[in-house]
């Protein structure tokens, strides 16, 4: 007994060729995606490539991408020839100071310019936007002569303070909590709650993805920052890491192998602060939408 043989249905052809052509794209999305990351990486893996270099192969001409010798004790000698644990607690204490006052600062004023309604609170807000136009440079002199007149130069309240303000946090966290129903406002001021113990109690909870992406970049920005420790410190006692590092440029050279290898030192706590805080940050894209389709 024979049988003959039956030709394929025109749609599952149509859906055989829709899956393929879906798995070219994908390929073809992820190599262009894992191009852009290897760019993206390539700085940090040069770094590290000078770090366990000596200081002549990284001055050496033709470039090597990978060294000759690896040389793992660069790391070592880099944090025994400066203090560096002093230069990683003075980082600390100042991103850690800088990040605790700018989210608490944000919180309130991002829930009064979200939730209160006071008279001129869209000018103020204006206002207090534009501030974000100012170049940091152009307020170094005021800082300076406010600190000194002050006799907080070279210590920890002269660094914090005078930057641990943000006006770009206040509009992060405004944005978020407009997004927040306000029926759990209303809910909560019929049971009795005050503005500030709701703020507490619901908002944060709810806004911690846009504060943990705050934090994370207050962090980090305070972390890397030189212009305003530089001015706002006169030793080494109360010097921050980047500070630190521009001490391997003298005058008989600059080390640039344990500038590389301290630079990556310092690149851990970002690390480690973005691993922590990512589930928290990647959560907030599920609960803004969540917010944003009631």
């Amino acid at each position: 007994m024979t049988t003959e043989p039956t030709s394929q249905h025109p749609y599952s052809l149509a859906q055989n060729r829709h899956r393929l052509l879906r798995r070219i794209g994908a390929f073809f999305n992820y190599a262009a995606l894992s191009l852009i990351a290897l760019l993206f990486l390539f700085p940090f893996f040069w770094m590290v490539s000078n770090a366990v270099r000596s200081n002549t192969e990284v001055l050496a001409v033709p470039v090597r991408i990978l060294p000759e010798e690896y040389h793992w004790e660069t790391f070592v000698e880099a944090l025994v020839a400066l203090p560096f644990g002093t230069f990683l607690l003075n980082s600390f204490i100042v991103a850690c100071g800088v990040t605790a006052i700018v989210i608490a600062v944000s919180c309130l004023s991002a829930y009064a310019f979200a939730r209160l309604k006071f008279p001129g609170r869209e000018g103020l807000l204006l206002t207090f936007l534009s501030t974000l136009m100012i170049p940091q440079v152009m307020l170094v002199i005021p800082l300076f002569l406010l600190v000194s007149k002050l006799g907080w130069i070279n210590t920890y309240h002269g660094m914090i303070l005078p930057v641990a303000f943000s006006s770009f946090g206040t509009f992060l966290l405004r944005q978020f909590i407009l997004g927040i129903p306000k029926d759990f406002d209303e809910a909560a001021m019929m049971d009795g709650a005050s503005r500030l113990r709701i703020l507490i109690r619901i908002i944060i909870p709810l806004a911690m993805p846009a504060i943990g992406l705050l934090s994370l970049f207050t962090f980090i920005a305070q972390w890397k920052s030189f212009l305003w420790p530089l001015i706002a410190t006169s030793g080494l006692d109360k010097a921050t890491l980047p500070l630190g590092l521009t001490l391997f440029q003298t005058q008989q050279g600059t080390a640039w192998n344990y500038i590389m290898a301290g630079a990556t030192i310092s690149m851990v706590p970002g690390v480690i602060l973005a691993i922590v805080l990512q589930r928290v940050i990647y959560k907030g894209i599920t609960v803004s939408s969540g917010f944003g389709g009631r």
